[in-house]
C-alpha cells in the first residue's frame, strides 16, 4: 500500500537545497583550480587574444609521496605523453654536415648508375639513416645582405667555396673579395653580363609585354640569368645538379634567387605540364640530341603552348666557336642538325638564330601536329595519362598531349591573361573545370581569404612588414598559391610546394597565376641546401602527414633548411600544434600558439616560431677545414 505523498512545498525545498549545494561545489572547484594555476597566463600582451598551451608532465614512478598533487581543469586535446618524450633533446650534428643535402648525398649517389646521370637524381636515405640532430651553420655565418644588394654580394662565411672563382674566373661568374663574394652577372656564354645577354634575347622576342612571366633555366650555374630577369617581372625556376661545380644552387639561394637542386636524367622534372612560358639552356651540357630526344620531349611537357626554348652555346654558332670548344666543325654541325630534327619532330618552329642564340617556339595546339605525324617521324603521342604527374615519374619518349581544341587558332588549355592581371584572373584550369572541386567562386574567395590572413600574420609578426627582413619564403602546402599572391607587393619570392600526397594537384593553377613551385613529399628531404629559407609557412602540413611519417622528422628538415633567426608560421589543428610545439621547444626555437584570426572558438590555431641564431664552434670548424 503506497505511503502518503510528500507535499509540494517539501519537494521544492529539497530541490532548492540540492541546486544550492551543486552551485557551491562548482564555484569552489573553479576557484580552487584557478588558485592552483596562479590565474591565466599569456605569451602575448594582455590586449592580444591568445591561446596558451600548458604542458603537464605525467607522473612517474620516481615521484615522491609528499609531492603536491596538481589538479588540471584545462581541456586536453591530445593523449598524455611520457615524460621521456617531452624531455627529448636533439644534439648538434658534426660540422661536416653543415651543407648536408640528404637526397643528393654524394656518397650515396655512387651506388647508382652513371648512365644518363641517374646517380645525380634524388636518392633519399632510409628511415634508419635519418639524422636526429640539428645541422649547424658554419662558424662566422651572417644574415644575408638584403635584396636587391644580395643579388650581387654574398658573405664568404655563409658559402665558403672558392672553387668557382678559379674555375670560372675568365667567365665573370663570381669574384672573391675579402670577406665576401661578388657576382658581376657573367656566365659562360655571356661574359659581358646577364643584363646585356637578356637585352640580346629581348631583341628577338618580346620580354616586356607581360606574356612571358615564368621561366625555367636548366643547368643554371649561379642563376645570374634568373637573377637579372626578376627586374623584368619574369620569375625563373633555376636548377642544377650537385656536382663538381660545388655550391651553384647554394650560391643562387644565398643571393635571394629561386633555385632547386635538380637534373635532367631519367625522371620527369617536378613541375606540372604547361608550366613555363620560356625555357633556357646556356651551355648547360645537356645532350639534347641523344636518347631519342628525351630531354627536349620533357622540356616540351613543361612548356606552355606558344612558349619559347632558348639555346646558346654548343653547337649554336659553331662556325665561330669550333676551335675554342676544341671540337671539329663536322661534329658540331652534326649535333646541331640532330637538335633541329628533334625540335621539328615536336612540331616546334625555329623563329630566330642570331649570333650565339637560337630560339624555337612550341605550337599553340596539336591539331597540325597530329596531321603531320602521319607523314613524318614524329614521336608518338603518349597514351591518355596525367601529364601533371611528375613526382618520381619516369620520362617517356612520347609527346605529351595538349588539351583538345576545336580550331587552329585556339590555345590548348586556355589562354592566359598577361602579367600582372594574370595573378588574380581565374586560371584556365579552374574556368575549364579540370581541377576537381575548385570553382571560379572558390578561387576568388580563397584569394580574399589570404589577404585577410596575411593582415593577421602581420599583426602577430611585425617583421613581415619590414622591407628586407625576409627574401626566400617557402609555402609547404600552397594549395592555390593564395599566400604567395597576397605577398606579391613585398620584396620576396615564394617557393610554392604542392605535396605529392595532396588530395588535389593544384600546382598547374599556381603556375597559371604566374607563380612558381614544385612537388615534394615532406616525409623526405627537400632538394635544397641547409639555411635556404628566411620564412616557412606550414598550413595543415602536420594534419596531412599524420600517420604517414614522424612529426619530428619533418621538423628536423624544416630546421635544416631554415636560416638562423628565420621564422615559421604553423597553421593547423590544435592537437597537431601541441605536438609540434613540444618538439620545436626541444629544437631550441622560440614559439607561441595564438588564436585563429576568427577567434578562440576555432579548433585551428596558429603557432609562430623563430629559430635562434647559433653556429658550429670555431675550433670544430677549423678542425674540419684542416
Amino acid at each position: 500500500m503506497a505511503g502518503p505523498k510528500p507535499s509540494k512545498p517539501s519537494i521544492i525545498r529539497t530541490n532548492v537545497y540540492s541546486l544550492t549545494l551543486i552551485l557551491f561545489l562548482c564555484i569552489f572547484s573553479y576557484l580552487f583550480g584557478l588558485w592552483q594555476h596562479g590565474g591565466p597566463t599569456s605569451l602575448l600582451p594582455a590586449t592580444t587574444s591568445t591561446t596558451t598551451v600548458v604542458d603537464i608532465a605525467c607522473s612517474t614512478a620516481t615521484a615522491t609521496a609528499t609531492a603536491p598533487k596538481t589538479i588540471d581543469f584545462t581541456a586536453h586535446h591530445v593523449a598524455a605523453t611520457s615524460s621521456e618524450a617531452v624531455m627529448k633533446t636533439y644534439p648538434l650534428c658534426n660540422i661536416s654536415y653543415s651543407e648536408y643535402t640528404p637526397c643528393q648525398d654524394g656518397k650515396r649517389s655512387l651506388k647508382f648508375s652513371r648512365r644518363r646521370l641517374i646517380y645525380r637524381e634524388r636518392h633519399c636515405p632510409a628511415k634508419s639513416e635519418l639524422l636526429k640532430c640539428r645541422v649547424p651553420a658554419p662558424y662566422g655565418y651572417r644574415n644575408p645582405f638584403a635584396w636587391p644588394t644580395s643579388r650581387d654580394l654574398v658573405w664568404y662565411a655563409n658559402v665558403p667555396h672558392k672553387e668557382l672563382t678559379v674555375e670560372k674566373a675568365v667567365q665573370n661568374w663570381i669574384r672573391y673579395e675579402g670577406d665576401r663574394f661578388r657576382f658581376p652577372g657573367g656566365g659562360t656564354m655571356f661574359p659581358n653580363g646577364a643584363d646585356a645577354y637578356i637585352d640580346d634575347i629581348g631583341k628577338l622576342i618580346n620580354l616586356n609585354d607581360g606574356s612571358i612571366r615564368t621561366a625555367i633555366d636548366t643547368g643554371c650555374g649561379v642563376a645570374s640569368w634568373g637573377a637579372y630577369l626578376l627586374s623584368r617581372n619574369i620569375i625563373t625556376m633555376s636548377f642544377a645538379p650537385r656536382d663538381t661545380h660545388e655550391a651553384q644552387v647554394q650560391f643562387a639561394l644565398e643571393r635571394g634567387v629561386p633555385a632547386l637542386i635538380g637534373v635532367l636524367a631519367a625522371e620527369r622534372l617536378p613541375y606540372p605540364s604547361r608550366a613555363f612560358d620560356m625555357a633556357h639552356c646556356s651551355r648547360c651540357l645537356i645532350p639534347w640530341n641523344q636518347f631519342g630526344g628525351i630531354y627536349l620531349i620533357e622540356v616540351d611537357r613543361v612548356l606552355r603552348p606558344r612558349g619559347y626554348w632558348i639555346l646558346s652555346g654548343p653547337p649554336i654558332n659553331w662556325k665561330k666557336h669550333a676551335r675554342g670548344w676544341q671540337r671539329t666543325k663536322e661534329d658540331l654541325n652534326k649535333e646541331q642538325t640532330a637538335i633541329e630534327n628533334v625540335a621539328k619532330s615536336l612540331c616546334w618552329e625555329k623563329i630566330k638564330e642570331k649570333g650565339d642564340i637560337a630560339i624555337w617556339r612550341k605550337p599553340i595546339n596539336h591539331l597540325n601536329c597530329k596531321t603531320n605525324q602521319k607523314l613524318s617521324q614524329n614521336p608518338p603521342f603518349c597514351p591518355v595519362q596525367d601529364p601533371d604527374k611528375a613526382w618520381y615519374t619516369q620520362m617517356g619518349t612520347c609527346l605529351t598531349r595538349l588539351p583538345e581544341v576545336s580550331s587552329n587558332r585556339e590555345t590548348a588549355g586556355g589562354e592566359l591573361a598577361k602579367w600582372p592581371q594574370r595573378l588574380n584572373a581565374v586560371p584556365p584550369r579552374i574556368s575549364k573545370g579540370t581541377v576537381k572541386g575548385i570553382t571560379p567562386e572558390i578561387f576568388q574567395q580563397n584569394s580574399e581569404l589570404w589577404k585577410k590572413r596575411l593582415s593577421y600574420y602581420k599583426a602577430m609578426n611585425n617583421q613581415l612588414g619590414q622591407s628586407g627582413r625576409y627574401r626566400n619564403i617557402l609555402d609547404m602546402n600552397a594549395h592555390l598559391g593564395g599566400f604567395a599572391a597576397a605577398l606579391i607587393d613585398f620584396p620576396v619570392w615564394v617557393m610554392n610546394v604542392v605535396p605529392a600526397e595532396a588530395k588535389i594537384n593544384t600546382l598547374g593553377v599556381i603556375y597559371e597565376r604566374g607563380l612558381i613551385g614544385t612537388y615534394t613529399n615532406w616525409c623526405e628531404a627537400m632538394s635544397t641546401y641547409p639555411r635556404t629559407y628566411d620564412l616557412i609557412h606550414a598550413d595543415s602540413v602536420f594534419s596531412l602527414y599524420k600517420d604517414r611519417c614522424e612529426t619530428e622528422d619533418i621538423l628536423l628538415e624544416m630546421d635544416r633548411i631554415l636560416r638562423p633567426e628565420g621564422g615559421v608560421i604553423f597553421r593547423d589543428d590544435v592537437d597537431e600544434l601541441v605536438k609540434v610545439k613540444r618538439i620545436i621547444d626541444a629544437l631550441k626555437w622560440q614559439s607561441q600558439i595564438v588564436d585563429h584570426e576568427d577567434g578562440p572558438l576555432e579548433r585551428e590555431k596558429l603557432l609562430f616560431a623563430v629559430k635562434l641564431y647559433w653556429t658550429a664552434p670555431a675550433e670544430e670548424t677549423a678542425s674540419e677545414s684542416s
